[in-house]
């Protein structure tokens, strides 16, 4: 190995350790800010020792779904937004590219249309699933599975936009204006009122998504050198494609349909820390899904701190960051090419 290789191998290690403990920091600031102080030692203590206390009910209820599915989804949607950025080879595509969003929000209105948000409590969560799994089936339906690189591209956002079309059609067709704002406002998207039972129903189908994503890096790293280079030394990118659009549909919809829609996360993610890996796509994942935590995390923590109520959305929030920093980083690139 190369005296530079070594360096960066180095560099790796150390920080993929720094961006863990800062999304510990980002994770324990969304478990002690609220609209109420909570002492988390204290609620811990009780918590542990079994007393139901109005510290420790807050806790498990409210915080720590809260802080917990915050760094899942922010993995998932920065994790997600690097390895289609890397099969894309286009630094400007996200997860919503191929589809698996806008199909796993349209899943989660149909069900809040249908009424059957009513009957039990994980009705929307798993409509939501259910529309990006068809959404994925759509994608290789309409592309296949030996599909190039365009047809992947066209094949997602026509599904893309045919999700959001047929949400517009359940706005429109929306019985009374309270449901019509009630799809609205879970369509911002935002981690308040989730419970655990929906953090247990989205992490199997996450974890999975992640090791699909995260297994891909060797790939990832050929593909940079072109198609023919990626095949020529062993890679299947038709089984790469799969790989990957499975993994981000599994991780993003599972992630789509718990929070509602959140913007800019997979596509800021990937830019922040592409320079510090070596423009290498594989590098890129593990860091890339935790700076995306970080950004969730911490874009959760200031919609709570800002006075404002009802609370300003997390999607709302995070377009409102990520809109900027996106020119940014697009004005940067633009001057050095």
């Amino acid at each position: 190995m190369s005296a530079r290789a070594q360096g960066v191998e180095v560099g790796y290690a150390p920080l993929v350790a720094a961006l863990a403990a800062l999304t510990l920091v980002a994770a324990l600031a969304s478990l002690t800010v609220g609209y109420a102080r909570l002492d988390v030692a204290a609620a811990l203590a009780d918590a542990f020792a079994g007393r139901s206390t109005v510290a420790a009910l807050v806790f498990e209820q409210i915080r720590l779904p809260r802080a917990a599915l915050g760094a899942m989804v922010g993995f998932s949607l920065g994790l997600a937004g690097a390895a289609l950025q890397g099969l894309l080879r286009n630094p400007l595509a996200d997860p919503g590219v191929i589809g698996v969003s806008g199909g796993a929000a349209f899943g989660a209105v149909a069900v809040f249309y249908s009424g059957l948000a009513g009957v039990f409590a994980l009705a929307m969560p798993l409509g939501g699933v259910a529309g990006a799994i068809v959404a994925a089936l759509l994608l290789y339906g309409l592309a296949g599975r030996g599909a190039g690189t365009m047809t992947l591209i066209l094949a997602g956002v026509t599904i893309n936009s045919f999700a959001g079309a047929l949400t517009a059609l359940a706005l429109n067709l929306s019985p009374n204006p309270y449901a019509a704002y009630e799809i609205m406002f879970w369509l911002m998207g935002s981690l308040a009122d989730r419970s655990l039972p929906q953090l247990w129903l989205a992490a199997p189908l996450t974890v999975v998504g992640w090791a699909l994503l995260l297994s891909s890096a060797p790939a990832l790293d050929a593909l940079s050198l072109g198609e023919d280079t990626a095949a020529s030394l062993g890679f299947d990118l038709g089984r790469l494609r799969a790989q990957l659009v499975a993994g981000a549909a599994l991780a993003v919809g599972a992630a789509v349909a718990v929070t509602g829609a959140i913007g800019f996360v997979g596509l800021v993610a990937p830019h922040l820390l592409r320079p510090f890996v070596g423009h290498r796509p594989g590098r890129l994942l593990l860091v890339s899904g935790l700076a995306g935590a970080i950004v969730l995390l911490a874009a959760d923590v200031a919609v709570r701190l800002i006075p404002v109520h009802p609370e300003l959305k997390l999607g709302v929030a995070t377009a409102l960051i990520g809109a900027p920093l996106l020119y940014g980083l697009i004005d940067r690139m633009r001057k050095e090419a």
